[in-house]
């Protein structure tokens, strides 16, 4: 090895997450503007499990989309927003809705869309 080569490698100082500090941040930035833009979701009234399971069941029969409302806060205690879609299956421990799985316990309101 050359002693250029040597004087460099000796000289360099690494900035190890210095240097993606800038790309971090940014791209941090980016997301906690959507979170502040994003509208906490209304509280819906709960309703009582006869309701939801006429609902379900109808709507599962003649194939209507739904809105469910999981009873789930968040960290601000804010509900998150609906899920919406056809009921794609069922078990005894909660209903499949495009792609999620949510147990009969979680509903706190469901309507048609």
């Amino acid at each position: 090895m050359s002693k250029e080569r040597d004087y460099y490698f000796e000289q360099y100082q690494d900035r190890k997450m210095k240097k993606w500090a800038g790309f971090y941040l940014s791209e941090h930035t980016a997301i906690i503007e959507q979170e502040k833009k994003r509208q906490p979701a209304e509280k819906k009234i709960q309703m009582s499990w006869m309701e939801i399971d006429e609902i379900l069941a109808q709507a599962f029969q003649n194939q209507v989309e739904v809105m469910i409302q999981k009873e789930e806060l968040d960290c601000e205690g804010n509900y998150g927003a609906d899920i919406i879609g056809m009921i794609q299956g069922h078990d005894e421990l909660g209903i499949y809705v495009e792609g999620h799985k949510i147990g009969y316990d979680e509903i706190r309101h469901v309507q048609f869309r």
